[in-house]
């Protein structure tokens, strides 16, 4: 089993400038920067007389600026959020006010929000965040000259929306599937579970082309699913191996597995052992003890657990 991911970080951009990527079809990226957010947060623009916006960004007023005057003298019909993390969403209301269209999302999840991280909490993300229309998976969005489908596709957040447009084999796939490197997962707010049920029905998608929320276009989408899909079976079976070894608290997970990482993305990276060491409790491969929550527990087989990891379709 291989777990390398083929990423692409060569990628140059142009801040401020909407850059024709496809017909119909521009990216502008912000000028947020960041070990989360690579290059900056791409807003998409879909549509010729009548624009879409997917992912307004921060509440940056030189990123608003620029969408403003990309879109002269056309009339915005939405903004579409994928989800309500602050560098997608901050720019919606913002930007609202001086263009129009109606705010799409999936709106409130009646779920708990944040990260269980020191320094990290809910601080990235919108809780009260409302859009103008609510959508959920297999809702249609229309203007004249396009449609997209909406996707639910929880892991990364509750929330989390993809918008694939109608006739074109194109999805817009925010922060659920990156080119740039593998999707942050942090409980509670990112769920392994929902995350791995997702990719899954996106695998079985025949699309030619990914726009992320970070980073370039992807062009073997189903190619680059798969490998997300086995890369976690991977670390499944590496955070296994360690807890076979009496490596077995989060903190020695990541320094053994994650030891040349940035330190940038420690906190990341532990999140996202708690995250498969969550998922493997659910199915009763291991079990919590000491302190049960948060990053401080440390974990132990289950005697009747299953030893199997979860296959490319996980239930």
């Amino acid at each position: 089993m291989s777990a390398e991911l083929a990423f692409n970080r060569n990628i140059d951009v142009d801040y401020g400038v909407a850059e024709n990527i496809a017909p119909g079809i521009r990216r502008i990226v912000a000028q947020n920067p960041g070990p989360y957010t690579f290059l900056g947060t791409n807003t998409y623009l879909v549509g010729d007389s009548e624009v879409a916006i997917i992912d307004p960004g921060p509440q940056d007023e030189t990123h608003l600026e620029a969408i403003a005057r990309a879109t002269r003298g056309q009339r915005v019909s939405h903004i579409l959020i994928t989800h309500s993390h602050r560098d997608h969403c901050d720019g919606a209301r913002p930007l609202q006010r001086r263009l129009g269209g109606e705010i799409v999302a999936y709106g409130p999840t009646g779920t708990e929000r944040g990260a269980v991280a020191p320094g990290l909490g809910d601080g990235f993300i919108d809780s009260a965040f409302q859009p103008d229309v609510p959508v959920t998976d297999g809702d249609t969005i229309k203007a004249n000259g396009f449609a997209l489908d909406v996707l639910h596709m929880p892991g990364h957040a509750p929330d989390h929306l993809c918008f694939a447009l109608i006739g074109e084999r194109t999805v817009f796939t925010g922060d659920h599937v990156m080119g740039w490197n593998t999707t942050v997962i942090a409980p509670p707010e990112g769920n392994m579970s929902a995350f791995l049920n997702s990719l899954d029905r996106l695998s079985q998608r025949y699309d030619k082309v990914f726009y992320p929320g970070h980073g370039g276009r992807i062009e073997t989408p189903r190619r680059v699913v798969r490998a997300y899909l086995t890369h976690r079976t991977w670390r499944e079976q590496t955070i296994l191996a360690c807890i076979d070894e009496g490596v077995n608290t989060i903190p020695r997970i990541v320094a053994r597995l994650y030891g040349g990482l940035d330190t940038n993305l420690k906190v990341a990276a532990a999140l996202s052992v708690l995250a498969h060491l969550q998922f493997l409790t659910e199915r009763g491969i291991v079990t919590p003890e000491g302190a049960a929550e948060g990053l401080s527990a440390f974990y132990v087989r289950a005697a009747s657990g299953s030893e199997s990891a979860f296959s490319s379709s996980p239930a």
